[in-house]
């Protein structure tokens, strides 16, 4: 393996080794020396990254199986939970550390009890918060706590929640933030109870040459029979549809088993026990689609995704370009495709602000109307051009 200089201790080294590491990537180069030193750290980088692995494996290195918990990790959602406990048990597979999980929608007492002896917690800041209430959950051997997906705990509404559990952190423990970016709230935070951290940003982490992007202009009625027909015309693999709104989750991905198409729906409405088996379905390959709301797939590392489908567009090219980086990924190429309907314009022109996103539009195919479940409204037909603006 190629380490750039980067020498882990041993029993992490071989872990590395066994989870097919070819070398570290830039957000590993860069963060895993700061930690190490101690200092702490915001960094900027995207899903997909590794940022995963350039903040667990020197955090997990400085933690003393046996001693408390020494190392909190807090994520925004159950599925991102669930991801990062499962890597951090990857990482440590040579080295004895007690990894619990503890978010909401199931029982609390396993969770405190498992506690008791955790080395480290990767918690949601809402089920985190009720253990410290409780004074189940001691945060007196903290050495390192680590915030990640920031900017979507603003975006849900957590920074209360952040604010709370940052006052019971010890103040000499490390702290490191990590998101797409860092809004006002989250940095008033850092401000607050960060020592001088550094800084890492990562510009970018997508070979756009691997990923082609095209849009389709479509009326908002014929919308999903469109789609429908993408995904029976040409399977291509492992693929997933955004939405933007939990119910159209539940409309689309409804419609699309109507047409013998293997797809699951993925929102926060959606039970733990069952997220955590269609999670398990689609990355075990038993699903074709994967019809998913932003927030729901936040952070999730999905490996083999072939395409993206925008069934709605997203608001910034910051959460387009978080969509479009679960495909082509480890050097190998993926395909993006926008259903543009007149409610989605604004969106879609902010989107092409961001003149790195080399996004084509192509000429609608034929296609079969379907009867949904549930009728869409109607929309003008439409033609427009975009243009990227000029500065």
């Amino acid at each position: 393996m190629n380490t750039k200089g980067l020498i882990l201790k041993p029993e992490f080294e071989k872990a590395i080794l066994d989870l097919g590491f070819s070398e570290f990537t830039e957000i590993q180069e860069k963060c895993i020396p700061i930690i190490r030193e101690g200092k702490d750290l915001i960094g900027l980088s995207y899903t997909g990254s590794g940022k995963t692995a350039a903040f667990g494996f020197p955090s997990l290195e400085k933690v003393s199986p046996g001693k408390g918990i020494q190392l909190l990790v807090i994520v925004p959602t159950r599925e991102l939970c669930n991801q990062i406990a499962k890597e951090f048990k990857k990482f440590t597979k040579y080295r004895k550390t007690y990894i619990v999980e503890i978010y909401g929608g199931v029982s609390m007492s396993p969770q405190i009890e498992h506690s008791r002896y955790a080395d480290v917690i990767v918690g949601t800041p809402g089920r985190l918060l009720a253990n410290l209430s409780r004074g189940t959950l001691k945060l007196n051997n903290l050495k390192i706590l680590i915030l990640d997906e920031a900017d979507k705990m603003f975006e849900m509404g957590f920074i209360e929640d952040i604010t709370k559990i940052m006052s019971r952190v010890p103040k000499t423990s490390q702290k490191l933030f990590f998101g797409a970016t860092m809004p006002q709230e989250i940095m008033n935070i850092a401000r607050k109870h960060m020592n001088n951290p550094e800084k890492v940003k990562m510009q970018t982490y997508i070979d756009k040459s691997k990923i082609i992007q095209h849009y389709y202009e479509v009326d908002k009625q014929a919308k999903f029979s469109l789609l429908a027909h993408l995904l029976k015309t040409n399977p291509v693999g492992l693929t997933i549809v955004f939405c933007g709104m939990r119910h159209i989750v539940d409309i689309v991905n409804r419609n699309l088993s109507r047409q013998n198409i293997k797809s699951q729906a993925l929102h926060g409405g959606i039970t733990q026990n069952r997220r955590k088996q269609v999670m398990e379905a689609f990355h075990d390959g038993k699903l074709d689609v994967l019809v998913a709301s932003d927030v729901a797939a936040r952070g999730l590392d999905i490996k083999n995704v072939k395409l993206i489908i925008n069934y709605d567009i997203p608001k910034t090219s910051v959460d387009y370009v978080h969509r479009i980086g679960r495909t082509a990924r480890a050097g190998n190429e993926g395909k993006v495709i926008s259903l543009l309907a007149p409610a989605d314009y604004d969106n879609f022109q902010r989107i092409l602000e961001d003149r790195s996103l080399l996004i084509h539009q192509i000429k609608i195919p034929e296609f079969e109307r379907i009867e949904t479940m549930r009728p869409q409204h109607n929309d003008r037909p439409f033609q427009r051009h975009f243009q990227r603006r000029r500065y």
